[in-house]
């Protein structure tokens, strides 16, 4: 008779069983002893083969199947084996695609009521399960037990072929079809394979264009209501993660994740092949793409393959010329928005990226990585016709065209070829006249960031280029590199109408002009003409008669350098 009775609250809904600890009721008493043991944290079901301890002894019952290897439960269409009856069951709603249990919230379907039960904890927030040894809370028990895990460190899960541990079953599953090459996740529109159902996922999204989820402030949809709750920060500027090491905040939880690296310098994932390692798993999958050479995205438009899916959206921009992200500060438009936020580093002079060696900070991580190479002397770019080597790859490819002479940049202007795209844009700054970089102590103008920089040194006094061998400091590279000549006598710039050789570029260049009679750079004023654009830069300082170079006795100005080095004399006799 108690039986029937019990029975008939599964169909009443009765719950007369109520626990003290959290309110929850039940329909029955089993159920709320269960229970109970969630807050007590009592396991008195043991099993006998790895002494692994129980709440429940359904869940006791259901462990000892991983023990047995019996599977007796077959599926009709695929032939996959289950311990239990139910797992089959569940697996069966694979086939059929069917989802009776919807959602209340989101009218979101699931094939089953557990999975309902999870996903409704999105929407409640509630998170009923929390570790002992810290208190954090989890909103489902498998997720608990992976964190349990982090504390005690376990790896359980083994692999046969390599003996890899594992700390989850999952990822060690994911982790054989690495050995099997193995790809059971199939898409049914163009029979591409993939190793992991996610990815399958992901890839069925590119033949449905579903993108059900749209932003109300700029109408971009998304595939998923994740990706638009994150894209909605980026209006909101909100930034709910926070580095309780720097208070720097972050919109998403995967960028504080990378963040922390920065501060603990640590590098957990090492390549296998040359032992380079790196703080994110990300960039050493990307890395192994440098070993095997595969460039898995391809665009579509040219073919042009590439290593990383980022730079392939990049490249794709170049077709459609689109520039979606605009800087606040300017309104300069980029095609990416790691462009957009390198670019206004340039605005909040912010130098995030600092050198342990010598504390120099840099705007950009490539920056830092490539002054790294000055330190340890590292030129891993070597130019394959004459041998030399170089710290960046930049300065690699600037140096090729020297021996290719190819000039594809043109100007519309005047016809001049440059080597490269930069150049070309700097030149194009001397045809608008738009001098935007203001020096703040003379007010002298310049076209490009670089020179007004150089120019800051003659007032600073700065000369941060020093000779090896004597200790002498120059204001300017190229200076420090002609110095370094004098005692080996290097002259590598040769005429070819005389043979004779010059240390410098720019010697062999007002050398040509005894040749060729060539003075192209003319005076406004009195129309003198020079061979040499510094030439003429040297004698408009008569007509200006602007000072740049002060004797440090007497504070006398003088607008040439040879003029102040004779009046030094005057002071030494």
């Amino acid at each position: 008779m108690q039986d029937l009775e019990t029975h008939h609250r599964i169909h009443s809904k009765e719950k007369l069983f109520s626990c003290n600890f959290c309110n929850k009721t039940f329909s029955q008493k089993p159920h709320l002893e269960g229970h109970l043991r969630t807050h007590t944290k009592e396991k008195p079901f043991v099993c006998e083969i790895c002494d692994r301890a129980f709440s429940d002894k359904l869940n006791l019952k259901r462990h000892l199947l991983t023990h047995t290897k019996d599977k007796p439960f077959i599926c009709n269409i695929c032939n996959k084996t289950f311990p239990r009856k139910q797992d089959l069951k569940n697996h069966i709603l694979t086939h059929t695609k069917e989802r009776p249990f919807a959602c209340d919230f989101c009218y979101k379907a699931f094939s089953h009521k557990f999975t309902l039960k999870k996903h409704i904890r999105t929407h409640t927030k509630e998170k009923p399960f929390a570790c002992d040894v810290c208190n954090k809370a989890f909103s489902c028990t498998t997720h608990l037990r992976s964190h349990l895990l982090t504390h005690t460190n376990e790896k359980p899960f083994t692999c046969d072929f390599c003996t890899k541990a594992f700390s989850q079953k999952c990822v060690l599953k994911r982790h054989i079809l690495i050995h099997t090459g193995e790809k059971p996740f199939s898409c049914d529109l163009c029979s591409k394979a993939f190793n992991q159902n996610s990815t399958l996922k992901k890839h069925l999204r590119l033949h449905m264009k579903d993108k059900p989820f749209a932003c109300e402030v700029c109408n971009k949809a998304f595939s998923r209501r994740s990706c638009l709750k994150i894209h909605l920060r980026t209006h909101t500027k909100e930034k709910p993660f926070s580095c309780d090491l720097c208070n720097k905040a972050f919109s998403q939880r995967c960028t504080l994740s990378k963040h922390l690296l920065t501060h603990t310098k640590e590098k957990p994932f090492v390549c296998e092949v040359c032992n380079e390692a790196f703080s994110q798993k990300s960039t050493l999958k990307t890395h192994y793409f440098i070993h095997t050479n595969e460039k898995p995205f391809a665009c579509s438009i040219c073919t042009k393959a590439f290593y990383l899916k980022s730079h392939l959206k990049k490249h794709i921009f170049t077709h459609t010329k689109e520039k979606p992200f605009a800087c606040e500060l300017c309104k300069k438009a980029f095609s990416c928005q790691s462009d957009a936020k390198e670019h206004l580093r340039t605005h909040t002079k912010e130098k995030p990226f600092s050198c342990d060696l010598c504390n120099k900070t840099f705007s950009y991580y490539k920056s830092l990585k490539v002054h790294l190479r000055t330190h340890t002397n590292e030129k891993p770019f070597v130019c394959e016709v004459c041998n030399i080597a170089f710290h960046d790859k930049r300065n690699l490819k600037h140096h090729s065209f020297l021996h290719t002479d190819e000039k594809p940049f043109t100007c519309d202007v005047c016809s001049k070829a440059f080597p490269q795209r930069y150049y070309l844009k700097r030149h194009l700054k001397k045809h608008t006249d738009d001098k935007q970089f203001l020096c703040e102590v003379c007010k002298k103008a310049f076209f490009l960031r670089h020179n007004l920089k150089i120019h800051l040194r003659t007032h600073t006094k700065e000369k941060p280029f020093v000779c090896g061998l004597c200790k002498k400091a120059f204001s300017h590279q190229s200076s420090l590199k002609t110095h370094l000549r004098i005692p080996t006598n290097e002259k590598p710039f040769t005429c070819d109408y005389c043979s004779k050789s010059f240390p410098q570029k720019c010697g062999l260049k007002a050398h040509l002009g005894v040749h060729t009679k060539e003075r192209p750079y003319a005076c406004d004023i009195c129309n003198k003409r020079f061979p040499r654009k510094y030439d003429l830069t040297v004698h408009l300082r008569i007509h200006t008669k602007e000072i740049l170079f002060t004797c440090d006795f007497c504070n006398k100005g003088f607008y040439l350098k040879q003029h102040l080095k004779s009046h030094l004399k005057t002071h030494i006799n």
